[in-house]
């Protein structure tokens, strides 16, 4: 009984352990959009700099509050490829090139592992719940200041 009882805890304290490790975030900063216009627009991204940060992304993550998302630091300028492997949240991606200027926006399916690609080379992506560049009027040509 005994025995049984601590095997049952063991398993309780991983399962509740490898809950938490799967929704703990990234530092946070402020990005403010700046629309053609001239407007802004904000939102509090967690920062991906790490490869494994960065391949993590917002997996598992079954709430993503509205006005916060998640922006992905490159070294260089590259095509970027994302996709929605084990993120059951919709989400909208924004790829950046390397002067902060919005080249792309795409939504993406929950799950799905079809490839989101940038159609240029670009330094950052920024996810966000789906609908929220929409929402807010954010579109291609809009820009963020680099300052990570």
């Amino acid at each position: 009984m005994k025995k049984r009882l601590i095997t049952s805890l063991i398993i309780f304290t991983l399962v509740i352990s490898s809950f938490f490790a799967s929704v703990k975030k990234l530092p946070q900063k402020t990005i403010t959009i700046t629309k053609s216009d001239g407007s802004t627009v904000s939102v509090l991204a967690e920062i991906a700099r790490k490869p494994e940060d960065r391949a993590k992304g917002f997996m598992e993550r079954k709430k993503i509050p509205d006005g916060t998302g998640m922006i992905f630091v490159f070294e260089q300028d590259q095509i970027l490829s994302f996709w929605m492997k084990n993120t059951p949240t919709p989400l909208s991606i924004a790829y950046f090139d390397s002067q902060g200027k919005i080249r792309d926006i795409f939504d993406m399916k929950p799950y799905s592992l079809a490839p989101v690609q940038s159609t240029t080379s670009v330094r950052y992506a920024l996810e966000v719940p789906q609908g929220w560049f929409k929402k807010n009027g954010v579109q291609p040509g809009d820009s963020i200041s680099i300052s990570f």
